[in-house]
């Protein structure tokens, strides 16, 4: 590693069992996909933990904030999936 190199962070990943796809969303999960989305949320989870950390200031993970931001993404709203997805699901209930 040479000095002008930043400190990378490593995180372990300890596989945790968890049920199955859940019987009534009509969708199927692989084990590994179930395991893919498991790992993702749980480093999520640590990375969060570590940006409101009080010591996390100089050696953990830091939220980037973009220097020149996009004029045309300043109308940008955020959408939440997970209400898009309880609607979606819902209206095909309903039909």
């Amino acid at each position: 590693m040479n000095s002008s190199s930043s400190p990378r962070m490593v995180l372990s990943y300890k596989r945790t069992s968890s049920p199955r796809s859940p019987p009534n969303s009509g969708e199927l999960y692989t084990p590994a996909h179930e395991e893919n989305v498991r790992f993702i949320h749980d480093t999520w989870q640590c990375v969060l933990k570590d940006i409101k950390s009080p010591q996390s200031s100089d050696r953990g993970p830091q939220e980037y904030v973009e220097k020149n931001p996009n004029p045309s993404l300043l109308s940008f709203t955020p959408v939440d999936l997970s209400d898009i997805k309880k609607r979606n699901t819902l209206d095909s209930k309903k039909s």
